[in-house]
């Protein structure tokens, strides 16, 4: 018995070590753009999703997007297309890697690329109008994408 209690906390402790995130540079998106694999290896928290959209120093999604189910949420753009019905038209991995690199799906799509480090034509610095220094980072992290997935895919014609 006691055997059997080692070797499944050996298994649990292996699954968790293999729930790795996926750097920006190894996404895998398939033929249509979509991403089967969890950026973050971890489930994403829709609450926590719904703010990383609907705030505008983190995703700012909503001032691109209309989304009826955030009422309270002031100024929805009219750029993007209306996402009130997303977790009823499209799947998890399509949503997932629209959200990682909406390019990937639409070619000539407008949506920065919210998981991507390199392959940039003019990267800047912030807000200063100067090249970056260094290594340029996601604009959100694996679990951002993750989070935000969860919480599109809430969305729904009720």
């Amino acid at each position: 018995m006691r055997l059997t209690a080692i070797s499944a906390a050996l298994a649990l402790v292996a699954g968790v070590a293999s729930a790795e995130t996926v750097a920006p540079a190894d996404v895998v998106f398939g033929e249509y753009g979509e991403v089967a694999q969890s950026l973050s290896g971890q489930p994403g928290d829709a609450e926590r999703g719904r703010d990383v959209f609907a705030t505008k120093s983190k995703g700012n999604c909503v001032s691109c997007h209309a989304v009826a189910q955030l009422a309270d949420v002031p100024f929805h753009g009219e750029v993007g297309p209306e996402l009130s019905w997303t977790g009823d038209s499209r799947t998890i991995e399509e949503v997932r890697g629209i959200v990682a690199n909406a390019k990937m799906t639409f070619e000539g799509s407008v949506m920065p690329a919210f998981y991507k480090t390199s392959g940039f034509i003019r990267p800047g610095d912030a807000y200063t109008g100067k090249a970056p220094k260094g290594e340029l980072a996601p604009l959100l992290s694996a679990q951002d994408i993750e989070d935000v997935v969860a919480f599109l895919m809430t969305l729904k014609e009720s």
